[in-house]
């Protein structure tokens, strides 16, 4: 895509994302910084500061384990190269530790697909798939969201036993939701 497409299909999910019951009502939400050929989430993450959402950004650990830091604006954020792996932008204030996206009203999570029954494959490093085991742990029911491109919308993802389904995927093109009631 070039980069005018780029924007382009970012302000279309952000105003798809925006539309959301589940995100209008959140006092807080948990969510990403997109990064390489990732739907692109900086637009969406402004716009929920804007409207006084309490924005949380994932920190990545060593044990690919997830804390949490509050989103301030761009220049909050900085870029953190992670080994051999790709280089994520995450916050740099302060870190609020792994149980603080539990109080997340709702939960934005990246992913390379989605299936027909919501089953979301993600990059494999199993940091989400802890955050989603924390959250059924806590109890918490937040809204599952996942950001996508139409095209990553498909018929079948593989899945394991500790996965679990997303109540929505929201593409530039529109908003498909799953079985779960929040």
């Amino acid at each position: 895509m070039t980069a005018d497409d780029l924007r382009e299909t970012s302000a279309a999910l952000a105003g798809r994302a925006l539309e959301l019951p589940e995100l209008a009502r959140a006092g807080t939400v948990a969510a990403y910084v997109s990064v390489g050929s990732e739907p692109g989430t900086r637009a969406l993450l402004d716009a929920l500061r804007a409207r006084g959402v309490r924005v949380l950004l994932p920190v990545l650990l060593p044990d690919n384990d997830l804390d949490w830091g509050v989103y301030e604006g761009e220049g909050s954020l900085a870029r953190v190269q992670h080994g051999g792996r790709m280089a994520l932008f995450e916050p740099t204030g302060e870190r609020l530790g792994p149980d603080a996206v539990t109080a997340a009203d709702a939960v934005l999570l990246p992913g390379l697909a989605v299936d027909t029954r919501g089953m979301r494959l993600g990059r494999g490093g199993g940091s989400y798939d802890r955050v989603l085991a924390r959250l059924e742990r806590a109890d918490a029911r937040p809204a599952l969201v996942v950001l996508l491109y139409d095209s990553e919308v498909v018929a079948h993802v593989p899945e394991e036993p500790h996965d679990r389904p997303v109540h929505a995927v929201v593409t530039p093109s529109g908003v498909r939701r799953f079985g779960q009631e929040n």
